[in-house]
């Protein structure tokens, strides 16, 4: 996917897969430290007064990063359960 394409798709449509499994209220405090309501706007493309408002290239990488150590974090403790 080019930068072209990923900046006509919304961060919600990326994500669609997995917006239900992640509390994002979490993600917004511990990675960005801002409200929830700050990371569901800026998924959805609204800025804080109504207007349109995506993330910045610097927001999308800590966000990509972001998901990256949730992902690993999940990794670890999935092997430490014991089978």
């Amino acid at each position: 996917m080019n930068l072209l394409t990923l900046k006509k798709t919304s961060v919600s449509a990326l994500l669609q897969d997995i917006r239900v499994d992640i509390t994002w209220s979490k993600i917004a405090r511990r990675y960005f430290n801002k409200s929830a309501s700050w990371l569901y706007n800026k998924m959805n493309g609204i800025d804080g007064n109504g207007g349109e408002g995506d993330f910045t290239c610097s927001e999308r990488l800590q966000l990509k990063n972001a998901l990256y150590d949730l992902s690993e974090r999940i990794r670890k403790a999935a092997d430490n359960l014991e089978v």
